[in-house]
């Protein structure tokens, strides 16, 4: 079941072993969902001993992974079955049970230059924000857009001037319209967690210079989405779809 994403977190790289990743083609003909297999250690606590094997790991394979970004694979979306499970260790010190097993899992992952269907998140300077319901970093920047296009700063929204016979006539991208676009990019970002800033210098403080530390704001960084996709609509066919509803 897919749920609405509201903000996407990423897993650390050295999350679960990635095997390999199979297509998987749905009932529409979408390659937008992958099989990835993978390999990962879990963590079983005693007080759930009582349970199937099986189901006690899917559930926390899915508690781990569901709406998470893996590095360089996409975005989990549920477990497909479990291949093997290798022998569990209780280990000193710990009552759990640990697990190697060996799993599928589904991915969002379009490939580049698929054909997609979304709706208009927003509108902004940077380009058209789509989301796909469950995804929202989907971006089609204004050079990708139908042209000529330009953004209407009061209504806060891009419109492509289309030309006919009779003059330009202006179709405006306004928020939730279905649009249907072509993946041109994807962008992956390690938000892996770092170490805190070393000082940079040991200089002693002169006097009447301040000690405070800088704004909060000035030492917190834009955090950026770790799965990103690019795209367009700068093609026949492509755009709005009530632009080319006969």
């Amino acid at each position: 079941m897919l749920h609405e994403n509201k903000r996407l977190t990423a897993l650390p790289v050295v999350g679960p072993q990635v095997v390999c990743v199979c297509v998987c083609v749905c009932v529409t003909g979408c390659i937008m969902f992958v099989l990835v297999e993978m390999v990962d250690t879990v963590r079983i606590p005693p007080w759930n001993f009582q349970r199937q094997l099986n189901e006690a790991i899917a559930e926390e394979l899915n508690k781990k992974l569901a709406n998470k970004v893996v590095y360089n694979v996409g975005l989990c979306i549920c477990l497909y079955d479990i291949t093997k499970l290798d022998d569990s260790y209780i280990f000193p010190g710990d009552g759990a049970s640990h697990t190697k097993v060996h799993f599928r899992y589904v991915v969002f992952h379009p490939f580049l230059d698929e054909i997609l269907v979304g709706k208009i998140k927003y509108c902004s300077q940077e380009g058209v924000h789509v989301t796909m319901g469950f995804f929202d970093d989907i971006l089609i920047p204004p050079e990708s857009l139908q042209q000529p296009a330009k953004f209407d700063e009061a209504e806060q929204v891009w419109l492509w001037e289309y030309e006919t016979d009779e003059g330009a006539h202006d179709l405006y991208m306004d928020q939730g319209e279905e649009i249907r676009f072509r993946v041109t990019d994807e962008v992956f970002v390690d938000t892996s967690p770092t170490g805190p800033a070393t000082a940079t210098t040991d200089t002693p403080t002169q006097p009447g210079q301040s000690t405070a530390p800088p704004p909060a704001e000035d030492s917190r960084e834009k955090k950026e989405p770790p799965f990103t996709l690019i795209g367009t609509i700068c093609e026949p066919g492509l755009g709005l779809l009530s632009w080319w509803n006969s």
